[in-house]
């Protein structure tokens, strides 16, 4: 009888195979998720997604990438030649050797910045294979609880992109390091300005590269006088930008057939020069004339300084823009091509002025062969153009990405491209960029001014990533002491030295980025600032379980048909606003999801992995929350498609949710819930103590007691067979259920709370939120732009907060 009995286990034991692997996935019993406010369970459902910084690319894949990449990334730093001599010797070259000492400071800090500092370490301090500021704010957020609003959760590093490994105990350092980070609010904040600081000043370089650029290209033709070169810099700059709106793919063929030509004409003119006129020029590999070129000018060497940094320019572009190739691909394409072009040119306008100093002001142009001038100008112009577009098109992501962590005033952005899901345009940043542009190039009118300002952008932004870099060393990477002191000194001294020089030409446009920065950071601040305040008001003051419980038993609350969506800032709890909606709209849908859109420090979020739900208690009131999560570079779905996604994902739910439910005995005794699951070829009863009364502080003790299958009951298994046909049933109901709502319809429920400054504020904070803030609110766009609501489908309903 023993061996029919066990027999008859496991037979079953196996039918039961797939019922019982949904239980296993998930991380703690239902009848803990009903009490705890977590959404753990649902998160880790999809632990096996990959995305692109995981997959493997063999070599024909990394060389196709380096090539597209030359296209994209280094454009600004390839059209440097144009303007770096003219820039540096800006009177009059007083000594032969002063041309060897610069072009050993342009070798030396291209080599140490761009090739050893960037592409060799700063570019390992990716955010699942993506670069910039705000991936190093996001690899730090990971790490260590450095975000301004408290909505970290642990179920998020349950995605499969959040990919990372927790500070070892046995590391004391990174540990005190971590735990200083979190509690002080001061270097939380500190952190954030220099975040905004940076990306700030990128924007600020959206402006400043396309002037340079263009300007330095045009001045080919400076025959026809300067107004003329000015006029048609600005009559392509209007153009360059007019034409944002129809998109323009930043990866790809396009931009890298024209990049590599450009870098064929400066390598081959520079080698022709080299040897024509002095190949002795070489002598510059010998770091001593940087000394002799110092004590001998003194002063007016350090101030040269600002003209030489611009060799560098457009260096944070191949971190930032490493989200679309990989790190393999962006070494490759600088190591072989892009560096030894750049030095050729360089070395070439060197070996020319050595014969020709009188040409210093327009060295790149008079050095080219007469036969290769209307080519080589039209390559300029157009590698101008591409650079211009690299720098506006990464100003448009960078916005976009601050919208992402609420550091930015809603704005409409538009994605262009469906191949390439970095190519975005925001109409009103386009046309502010457009006028600042206009005006710059304008009132400048020449490079060497312009270039006094583009400095102190390009030497910020890379004295910003030293710090922040260091911080990973010490935090994430664990580095070495000995190596993290190294790469610190070395780097910051360099470019401090170069930051001092730029600074000195302040007042003679150096102000400009500064002012720039200013300005963003103050609206990004302002934002940042409210939206923050705002989060934690709505978290001190949700809704309580017994608001919700007498809902469900109030009889004057209709229930309409349809599927309800009330957005929310919250992802835990319901917003105050409910019950404002509830006062003025005394009914409910018949089924009715909070929804929560959030912004994680990743990069991308896989689609499956998007949405999490739980339950609102009463059930049988069919109300949910829902985080649907986003990474900094993703977009927010049409409605349709959203629409879909939710609806798959909440049925997805409920299916779930019900099959276990079949599987929970609840007692009479409300202490108690035993949850039985099949294993293998045994039964596990979870016995939990839960304190109902007191969800907040639910103490949990589990006792797990393993049963041997000879000892299983053919009453047991009758129950589960039972419990799983009852489980099936329900599941079905409840689905059909939410499909006959969602055909019904869909309303976006939309609170619009007007935020003002308590009354026993400061006057400061008064201007702040009820002025400043308030102007940004009302002058750019709707959340329903933001979030893609159709108006038709739009209820919104008002309500002050006091902060």
């Amino acid at each position: 009888m023993a061996e029919e009995v066990e027999m008859k286990v496991g037979g079953d034991l196996e039918e039961e195979k797939e019922v019982q692997n949904n239980i296993k996935e998930r991380k703690v019993s239902w009848a803990k998720l009903r009490r705890i406010d977590s959404l753990n369970m649902e998160a880790g459902r999809f632990s096996n997604s990959q995305t692109h910084s995981s997959s493997k690319n063999n070599w024909r894949r990394t060389l196709s990438l380096a090539f597209q990449s030359i296209g994209v990334v280094y454009g600004d730093i390839g059209t440097s030649p144009l303007y770096v001599y003219a820039s540096t010797f800006t009177d009059k070259i007083d000594h032969k050797d002063d041309i060897l000492g610069v072009l050993s400071l342009i070798f030396y800090t291209m080599l140490l910045v761009p090739l050893i500092k960037y592409v060799f370490i700063v570019l390992q301090a990716n955010d699942n294979g993506d670069g910039g500021t705000f991936a190093l704010y996001s690899l730090l957020n990971k790490y260590a609880k450095v975000s301004l609003i408290p909505n970290d959760q642990p179920e998020d590093r349950e995605l499969s992109n959040y990919t990372m490994a927790l500070p070892s105990k046995q590391l004391k350092r990174a540990e005190k390091i971590k735990e200083k980070l979190e509690g002080s609010r001061k270097i939380k904040l500190t952190l954030f300005i220099v975040t905004i600081l940076g990306t700030s000043m990128v924007i600020g370089d959206g402006v400043l590269t396309p002037c340079i650029s263009v300007l330095s290209a045009v001045s080919g033709i400076d025959s026809l006088g300067q107004d003329a070169v000015v006029g048609i810099s600005i009559a392509i700059l209007i153009i360059l930008f007019s034409v944002q709106r129809f998109g323009t793919d930043k990866v790809g063929f396009a931009f890298a057939p024209i990049i590599c030509i450009w870098f064929v004409f400066i390598s081959g003119i520079g080698l022709y020069n080299l040897f024509k006129h002095d190949l002795g020029v070489l002598r510059a590999l010998n770091p001593s004339y940087i000394w002799y070129y110092f004590q001998r000018n003194g002063k007016k060497a350090w101030i040269s300084l600002g003209g030489v940094v611009l060799c560098i320019t457009g260096t944070e572009a191949m971190f930032a823009d490493l989200g679309h190739f990989n790190v393999r691909a962006i070494q490759i394409s600088f190591s072989s091509i892009v560096f030894p072009a750049l030095l050729s040119a360089y070395a070439g306008q060197a070996a020319y002025l050595t014969k020709f100093p009188e040409d210093v002001s327009d060295t790149f142009y008079k050095s080219v062969p007469d036969p290769l001038y209307w080519p080589t100008f039209v390559s300029a112009v157009a590698a101008a153009i591409i650079a211009s577009q690299a720098m506006i098109s990464g100003a448009f992501a960078i916005v976009s990405q601050s919208l992402s962590l609420g550091c930015f005033p809603r704005v409409n952005v538009v994605h262009t491209s469906a191949e390439y899901e970095g190519q975005v345009y925001i109409p009103q940043v386009n046309y502010v960029l457009m006028v600042a542009c206009v005006i710059v190039c304008a009132a400048f009118k020449t490079t060497e001014k312009i270039g006094h300002a583009y400095g102190i952008a390009v030497v910020a932004v890379m004295v910003i990533t030293t710090l922040m870099v260091t911080l990973i060393m010490l935090v994430v990477w664990k580095t070495r002491v000995w190596w993290i002191v190294l790469f610190f000194i070395v780097f910051l001294l360099v470019e401090c030295v170069y930051l001092s020089a730029v600074l000195y030409k302040f007042k003679d446009g150096g102000y400009l980025p500064l002012a720039f920065s200013v300005v963003l950071m103050i609206v990004m601040g302002v934002w940042h600032y409210v939206h923050e305040r705002r989060y934690l008001y709505e978290l001190e003051n949700k809704v309580s379980s017994e608001f919700i419980r007498e809902l469900a038993s109030n009889q004057a609350i209709k229930r309409l048909p349809g599927v309800g969506l009330l957005y929310s800032e919250l992802v835990q709890g319901i917003p105050p606003i409910f019950p404002h909606f509830v006062a003025n709209i005394p009914s409910v849908h018949s089924i009715l999801v909070f929804v929560s859109i959030k912004y994680l420090p990743v990069s991308k979020v896989a689609p499956e992995e998007r949405f999490l739900f739980r339950e609102v208690e009463p059930r049988e009131y069919r109300m949910f929350r829902c985080v649907v999560r986003y990474g900094y570079k993703d977009t927010i779905e049409e409605t349709k498609e959203f629409e879909r996604h939710l609806s798959e994902g909440l049925k997805e739910f409920v299916r779930q949710e019900n099959m276990i439910c079949a599987f929970v005995d609840e007692p009479e005794n409300p202490q108690h819930s035993t949850l039985l699951v099949a294993k293998g070829s045994s039964a596990v009863h979870v016995e939990e103590s839960l304190e109902q009364r007191n969800p907040s502080s639910v103490s949990v003790s589990a006792s797990i007691q393993s049963i041997n299958s000879n000892r299983v009951s053919s009453g047991s298994i009758k129950s589960v067979n039972t419990n799983r046909t009852t489980g099936q049933a329900n599941a079905e109901d409840e689905i059909q259920f939410v499909q006959k709502a969602m055909d019904k319809g869909v309303v976006y429920l939309l609170g619009e709370p007007e935020v003002v400054a308590e009354p026993k504020s400061s006057l400061f904070k008064k201007f702040v939120v009820n002025y400043a803030y308030d102007f940004l609110r009302k002058n750019m766009s709707q959340r329903e732009k933001a979030f893609s609501i159709p108006r038709t489908r739009l209820l919104r309903v008002g309500m002050t907060y006091e902060i």
